[in-house]
């Protein structure tokens, strides 16, 4: 059920219980008074439903009016007034109705106190009249139980379209966070897959002219790379993306030995959970592409190690560090992602995700160190 067929079931419900509750003081005013009397007492009534209608409306939209202590009073007035000058069962019939706005419209603690009070009033007033304590009992009881039943009603009717706005807050997280997902791996995969497209392209060039087999040769595999890249686009796309750290080690250290760097491979026998492995496949990717962009390096060293349970994982580079990151740590909050740029807060997020850590900064000897670290 939808908030809007939930609240128009619930505005049919009181409805129903608020013409219910107008039949007894109606009854007993055409039986008992003259048709004067009766047509101030139907202004009466009609002064107790206006402001009955105007709390429930805003008991539904969850809304207060300025004028709230003003109406309630006048409803209150009109529940009681003809009771008080000389229409014993006026009240049977308003007071319980009163019971739902004063639940809805005050504080809780305060509209229970005085609904209480209402059914104290009620049972010591019908009982003075009819001396019956069962009767005046049961019959005070329904302002606690009508108040208790609007109050339920609207409360479910409210509830309902909250869950409904977080349903379409969390549908728009949903894509929200898909966009991010396309973007991210866009940005990773596609920034990887250019660079060896743009670096196997000069070095085509530059062979062209004196070894035209090997210029050859890389002009092939700069198609094969870009065929890969196409591959990825429709990888992401369709969110079947799936890398081994294994796998995108191998490839970096291809790509750095063709580009002129030597590439230093040490990976310790880890077993790791799939989000893990991509995590810190993804890291090697980002910290290979950074090298190639950014830094002058002539060799790099790519190392993994179990520490305490946790893969570690650490590129290093000899080269100059990226002109937009200093040194800088991040963990699973989003201070870390805050003091990183580029592709570095993608790592991060990755890292997050799988319950790990990234580190990205300076060595000593003028390098730049990447590190993540994330639980087997």
């Amino acid at each position: 059920m939808n908030s809007t067929s939930a609240r128009r079931l619930g505005i049919a419900l009181i409805v129903l219980i608020s013409i219910g509750y107008t039949i007894i003081p109606l009854v007993a005013s055409l039986v008992t008074a003259s048709m004067s009397i009766n047509a101030r007492l139907l202004a009466v009534l009609t002064a107790f439903y206006l402001p009955h209608i105007l709390h429930v409306r805003q008991a539904f939209t969850g809304t207060r009016s300025r004028w709230l202590p003003a109406t309630l009073t006048v409803q209150v007035v009109a529940a009681y007034l003809p009771e008080v000058i000389g229409f014993p069962n006026w009240s049977a019939g308003t007071a319980p109705l009163l019971a739902g706005p004063v639940l809805l419209l005050l504080p809780l603690r305060w509209g229970g106190v005085m609904v209480m009070t209402m059914a104290a009033v009620e049972f010591w007033w019908l009982y003075g009249i009819w001396h019956d304590v069962t009767g005046s009992f049961f019959y005070s009881l329904t302002i606690v139980i009508t108040g208790a039943m609007f109050y339920v009603v609207v409360r479910l009717v409210r509830v309902t379209a909250e869950l409904e706005q977080a349903r379409a807050g969390l549908a728009e997280a949903a894509v929200l966070k898909e966009r991010l997902r396309i973007s991210r791996d866009l940005h990773d995969g596609l920034g990887h897959s250019l660079t060896a497209i743009v670096l196997k392209g000069d070095l085509a060039t530059r062979l062209m002219d004196r070894d035209l087999p090997t210029a050859k040769t890389e002009v092939g595999a700069l198609v094969q790379v870009a065929r890969e890249a196409a591959q990825e686009v429709r990888q992401v796309a369709r969110g079947y993306r799936r890398m081994t750290l294994a796998d995108e080690v191998h490839r970096a250290a291809a790509l750095l030995e063709s580009s002129g760097i030597g590439c230093q491979v040490n990976l310790a026998q880890i077993t790791v959970s799939r989000e893990p492995d991509e995590a810190l496949a993804w890291a090697v990717r980002e910290g290979v592409t950074n090298i190639l962009r950014h830094s002058r390096a002539t060799t790099c060293s790519i190392t993994t190690s179990n520490r305490a349970g946790r893969a570690h994982l650490e590129i290093v580079n000899n080269g100059l560090p990226p002109d937009d990151a200093q040194t800088a740590t991040a963990g699973d909050g989003p201070g870390g992602a805050q003091t990183l740029t580029g592709g570095l807060v993608g790592l991060v997020e990755r890292a997050a995700q799988a319950g790990g850590t990234v580190e990205a900064g300076r060595t000593s000897e003028g390098g730049f160190r990447l590190t993540m670290e994330v639980p087997t």
